[in-house]
């Protein structure tokens, strides 16, 4: 009996062992979360397009579909002959001005796609806060339009002071780090609910920008998956170069850690 239960806690130990092993060589690299805002009431036009401008290009992920003009609109740069965002803004959806659409376009994605285009647009106060919402908009207002957002729209937490907000809005700075998108632990409903298939393309659905997930495990394995989604800009994928830099490196802080190697492995099981 006794020699039993020393084979049995053998095993244990054993099998922690090896858990303990292959967590602890899983890179511990830091995804970039956007930086969590604060404005006054007396907030400057200058300090809302200056801190929308580096959320816009940085880590707010807004590159990574906006400005190719193939899964989502050009933003900075004309769409369509129709100008830049800031000019075409207040044109979109009828009764709405340019900040009350920019901002529904940011908590209500869905309500209005733009033709030609997919609604693969998250709501963008799963990874945002109220005012990094908001320091976006102004941001966007100014390429090519007036800024209009003040610190009244911050405060109320939805599309001015004096309409009814598009959608409710937390009035206080969210955490600074990304929050998950779903809590499922399914591989392909997790990387639909991350917008994954906005740049990339498995068993027919997605978009043709990024490499292809079918077969990526013949090309690449686990490691590389893992750090190309931890920390995108690190390399590019041969043939892809002209694209480093377009993912946004938010998905270390979107997913928990289950979630990260869900994915890994399922994609290292594309043969």
């Amino acid at each position: 009996m006794l020699v039993e239960n020393l084979k049995i806690l053998a095993v244990v130990i054993g099998t922690l062992a090896v858990f303990t092993l292959v967590a602890n060589s899983i890179p511990q690299v830091q995804s970039v979360v956007p930086e969590e805002l604060s404005f006054g009431a007396d907030v400057t036009e200058g300090e809302l397009t200056a801190s929308g401008e580096i959320l816009y290009g940085g880590a707010g992920g807004c590159t990574a579909c906006h400005g190719l003009g193939t899964v989502a609109p050009n933003l900075v740069t004309d769409e369509g002959g129709t100008g830049s965002i800031g000019v075409r803004c207040g044109n979109r959806v009828g009764g709405q001005d340019c900040k009350e659409y920019l901002y529904a376009s940011m908590v209500e994605p869905a309500d209005y796609v733009v033709e030609g285009y997919n609604p693969i647009m998250p709501d963008m106060r799963r990874s945002l806060s109220n005012e990094q919402i908001w320091a976006l908009v102004a941001y966007l207002q100014s390429v090519g339009g007036e800024v209009t957002v003040t610190g009244t729209d911050i405060n109320a937490g939805g599309a001015g002071a004096d309409q009814a907000p598009a959608s409710p809005a937390p009035t206080t700075a969210a955490p600074a780090t990304a929050t998950t998108t779903t809590a499922s632990l399914d591989p392909v409903e997790i990387m639909r609910a991350n917008t994954c298939f906005a740049c990339h393309v498995l068993s027919g659905e997605g978009a043709p920008i990024g490499p292809a997930f079918d077969g990526i495990g013949a090309r690449v394995d686990a490691d590389y998956i893992r750090r190309s989604i931890l920390d995108p800009a690190a390399e590019a994928s041969a043939g892809y170069e002209a694209f480093a830099g377009l993912m946004p490196p938010i998905f270390g802080g979107q997913l928990t850690a289950a979630q990260l190697e869900i994915i890994v492995q399922f994609l290292a099981s594309q043969q």
